[in-house]
């Protein structure tokens, strides 16, 4: 990087409105800086700071029917580019400025083939014919390091893990050799290996290629890693701006210093190790066929989970951690016996490992989950106070409707939400209020045991610490035992007091939360915590 050069780009009183219920709303208020050549500029907040919309209004991606376009000014190679017609902006998006979306899952055609996926852009912007587009498709795809890229080409997104999608997805950014590459939150659906790895990989991928990066994220980790400089935003303004050793040895802003400050902490509570088990399982197995051939033979097994056994007590965390792939979301499926499986399961001292239909429905109640996505987990037609009645619904127990609501007005102010907003919809409410709202569902039941699958991954860092703030009391008051699965150890330590560790669906390492962190004894679990608590940078 050398801001001895002239910038790349320069943002100066970026301002971008809403309209949203018959008024307007300023999302971004004069937001101005610049980004130079070689240089990893980060912009980071928490949701609805203004950060992606900043980055959408830099190409003018958003929808015109929602907000204003931005005023101010916004020069590319010191061209402006506010106003500027479509011409102009199409010969600049995804070729010389390329983009990398949070989700690469929803960001692919699920229909369309890696070939055919990459061979657009190619086709589109270098007008290559389809034998030159496919051997820059495998040179792409190399270079991004995907292994196996021939027969990668014909795969269709769900074939690939979340790192091979999000390869691909970087791919596509630099088909185009752009000079500016925008990552909008690239790694928040990741493991933490994978997460390195990719991160890795665009510091690497800059380096050779004297890429210009605009980093979004809400992942301070991520940003002392890999970032030059950091833009902070708060309410769509700019509240710091600054170099990495500044901004983050010395923070002027209160809200700086406050995000700095998130980060989980504290430890789980003590079991009685002499309380019976509110579950357990032995020798769990959930293996699914690989069927081939005309008659759809069995000729192999997936072992999603392979064998395990674990005791959960009451009041007790147990943490699940493995990277994708490794059967944390399989087990828990298990154990709710949402799908077959073999071996024992015992709830609540009763054997439920051979019941399904109608013979699991009383246990269900007194086992919840609470799902990874707050946007996604909640029914957008459904008000706060119905989604939150839902359980009682299913389970035939709504009482009158006087006293449902008071159970709503209670529950709701069990996890912190003001019980007067039971008659809004989940768009109102920010990701960490909706997580809220989907304890609630899950509490309302009274329930001895709530799966928690990746709870917290879609979060802010502060919101994060909000909601383990939350569980931690509710298990105090109320005796919870929890199944807490994720791939964020960080989080996990603060809230487990036990671990098991997986990988292809065996429990590599089990123990006590300190003492497998603090000695880990497999050399993936090394890996695992390696990644998590690194502090070497990969800038260059």
């Amino acid at each position: 990087m050398s801001e001895s050069s002239a910038p790349l780009l320069t943002v100066k009183d970026l301002s971008v409105r809403f309209a949203t219920r018959g008024s307007d709303v300023d999302v971004v208020h004069n937001v101005s800086f610049e980004l130079y050549p070689g240089e990893t500029l980060a912009l980071v907040g928490e949701s609805g700071s203004g950060k992606s919309v900043t980055a959408l209004s830099l190409l003018q991606l958003l929808n015109p029917h929602q907000a204003s376009y931005p005023s101010g000014s916004i020069k590319f190679h010191s061209e402006e580019i506010v106003g500027a017609p479509n011409v102009v902006m199409e010969n600049i998006r995804g070729d010389r400025i390329g983009m990398i979306f949070q989700e690469p899952m929803t960001s692919l055609n699920p229909l369309h083939t890696i070939e055919k996926q990459l061979n657009e852009v190619l086709l589109i912007h270098k007008g290559l014919n389809a034998k030159a587009a496919r051997t820059r498709s495998l040179e792409l795809l190399s270079l991004v390091g995907l292994d196996q890229v021939a027969t990668r080409l014909g795969a269709y997104p769900h074939q690939l893990s979340g790192g091979q999608r999000q390869r691909v997805m970087i791919a596509m950014a630099l088909a185009n050799d752009p000079d500016i590459l925008i990552a909008d939150e690239p790694t928040t659906a990741l493991d933490v290996t994978v997460q390195a790895q990719i991160l890795t990989l665009l510091a690497d991928l800059q380096a050779r290629l004297g890429l210009a990066v605009l980093l979004i994220t809400h992942d301070l980790t991520v940003v002392e890693n890999v970032a030059h400089r950091v833009c902070v935003m708060r309410h769509g303004e700019l509240v710091e701006t600054g170099s990495i050793s500044e901004v983050f040895n010395n923070p002027s802003h209160p809200y700086t210093q406050e995000l700095l400050a998130a980060e989980p902490t504290g430890r789980a509570p003590t079991v009685d190790l002499s309380l019976e088990p509110i579950m357990k399982t032995e020798d769990l197995k959930v293996w699914f066929p690989i069927r081939r051939g005309l008659l759809r033979r069995t000729v192999g097994h997936v072992k999603a989970v392979d064998g395990l056994s674990l005791e959960l007590r009451p009041g007790e965390t147990l943490g699940v951690v493995g990277e994708s792939g490794s059967g944390k979301s399989t087990l828990a499926q298990a154990l709710l016996r949402l799908i077959p499986s073999e071996g024992a399961i015992w709830f609540d001292g009763k054997p439920i490992h051979e019941r399904d239909g109608v013979a699991i429905k009383p246990f269900r109640e007194e086992m919840q989950v609470v799902f990874q996505d707050p946007y996604g987990s909640l029914s957008p037609r459904m008000s706060i106070a119905d989604i939150v009645l839902e359980g009682l619904k299913a389970h035939r127990r709504l009482p009158e409707p006087e006293a449902a609501d008071q159970r709503v007005i209670d529950v709701l102010q069990q996890v912190g939400l003001d019980p007067e907003s039971r008659h809004r919809y989940p768009h109102e409410f920010s990701g960490g209020q909706r997580q809220r709202v989907a304890v609630a569902r899950a509490l309302i039941l009274e329930p001895k045991l709530i799966m928690l699958d990746e709870p917290t991954s879609a979060l802010d860092r502060a919101v994060q610490v909000q909601l383990i703030e939350l569980l931690r009391d509710l298990q105090a008051r109320l005796g919870l035992a929890y199944l807490f699965i994720s791939h964020d150890l960080k989080v996990v330590r603060a809230m487990s007091s036990r671990l098991i560790v997986m990988k292809s669906g065996k429990a590599v390492e089990t123990g006590d939360v300190d003492t497998v962190f603090d000695s880990p004894k497999h050399p993936y679990t090394r890996e695992l915590i390696a990644a998590a608590y690194s502090t070497s940078t990969t800038k260059h």
